[in-house]
């Protein structure tokens, strides 16, 4: 199905029927990708006396129960609410069903051969994502197709589906490039590592403040916070998908949380003639 949508004096051809899926697979019996070194994501069948969630041991139908701990096992969508006292769920943050977003790639570089930024002190083997390379990524992009902004950094492989990280630190955003993508008026993020912030960064989550218009060290919003902006961490662009503009659509279990396991999707466009 082709549908065709009017954005900024301009219409534009969507095939709907070829999604492109950016969200990786949560496998509960195999090879996870994993923060921190929490415990994996895990599925067990339900038990009550003599009823079994599992057809293969004699059960009716199959039913299962879930332990996940969504930031940090896959692909997953936050708000706000992960950094304020105030609970604020990701149900009630993201509104926007269609989304036009940018895919770009970046190569991170390492944090002493740039001058830009960070919170806390850096090491000889942290990377940086760079406002210098987001520029240079977006130069020649039509800025109407930045609501999203999605991020992919390279190298990129297939072991990002089940990477463990922890003591091997991911890129992260410097300081610059976060104020650059607001300035940008990014209002949907979607990176493939497990957090825009170093992953041991003193909790200090600056670049989530700064994405969200939260003050630094602060756990409070404010009149000008950005309440129904989004994070979307852990996602896998294979390589065929190429940079450009995409409408996204950004989906999420309906849960009452600061954070839920999501599926982003993309759906090709082309200019419409009229």
């Amino acid at each position: 199905m082709i549908i065709s949508v009017f954005l900024k004096n301009q219409t534009f051809k969507i095939d709907v029927a070829n999604p492109l899926d950016i969200s990786i697979p949560l496998d509960f019996n195999g090879a996870q990708p994993n923060a921190y070194g929490v415990e994996n994501a895990a599925s067990k069948p339900c038990e009550a006396g003599s009823l079994v969630g599992d057809v293969r041991r004699g059960g009716s139908c199959n039913f299962e129960q879930i332990k996940i701990i969504p930031h940090c096992n896959g692909t997953h969508t936050e708000c706000i609410g992960h950094i304020t006292r105030e609970r604020i769920s990701i149900q009630d943050s993201l509104r926007d069903c269609f989304i036009p977003a940018t895919l770009v790639t970046i190569e991170p570089v390492d944090a002493f051969s740039t001058d830009e930024s960070y919170s806390v002190e850096l090491n000889e083997k942290d990377k940086l994502i760079t406002k210098k390379a987001l520029q240079n990524g977006l130069e020649k992009n039509d800025e109407n197709w930045l609501e999203g902004l999605i991020i992919r950094t390279s190298p990129n492989d297939e072991s990002k589906k089940t990477r463990e990280y922890g003591e091997q630190i991911p890129p992260f955003f410097s300081i610059e490039a976060m104020q650059f993508i607001v300035e940008k008026n990014v209002k949907h993020l979607l990176v493939d590592v497990p957090s825009i912030d170093r992953l041991f960064d003193e909790g200090k989550l600056a670049a989530h403040r700064i994405f969200w218009n939260v003050e630094q060290e602060s756990f409070e919003i404010n009149e000008v916070s950005l309440k129904s902006n989004t994070i979307t961490e852990m996602i896998f662009a294979p390589d065929e998908i190429k940079d450009g503009r995409y409408l996204l659509n950004l989906q999420i279990a309906p849960f009452a949380s600061d954070a839920s396991p999501s599926r982003p999707v993309l759906f090709e466009v082309s200019e419409q003639q009229l």
